[in-house]
């Protein structure tokens, strides 16, 4: 698992840990109960603090991406979607209001599901009506 992170970015260090472990299990590079990098692996890779990548991790797993075993390290969450019902009614909530923003900067309903389905698409789903 590598990334870089961006010291000039305006976003906490922990917040683009969690973004760009984040990107690399949805993108599937990080596949279920695959272990990722302890506090300390990580923390020595990117040379920051222990205290920075235990947050991110945590807030990964109140997202339900990851989990903890005792003594064995953290892994990547199979995919429940009823898991976090929360989290995916918090995630709905954001596509509504970037849809609602999409309309008032008058982009068509056609370009808004143009994106949806290529984002399906990339993911290997096939397009529903």
């Amino acid at each position: 698992m590598m990334f870089q992170l961006d010291f000039r970015d305006k976003r906490p260090l922990y917040e683009q840990i969690k973004a760009n472990i984040k990107e690399l299990i949805i993108s599937g590079i990080l596949k279920s109960d695959e272990r990722i990098p302890s506090v300390r692996e990580l923390a020595q890779t990117l040379t920051i603090n222990p205290n920075t990548i235990q947050k991110a991790y945590k807030d990964l797993e109140t997202e339900g991406l990851i989990y903890s075993v005792r003594a064995k390290g953290s892994f990547v969450a199979p995919f429940n979607a009823a898991a976090n019902p929360a989290r995916l009614d918090e995630l709905m909530s954001e596509l509504e209001k970037i849809l609602a923003e999409l309309v008032y900067l008058n982009v068509s309903q056609e370009q808004a599901i143009a994106v949806v389905r290529n984002v399906y698409e990339k993911r290997g789903v096939k397009a529903r009506d």
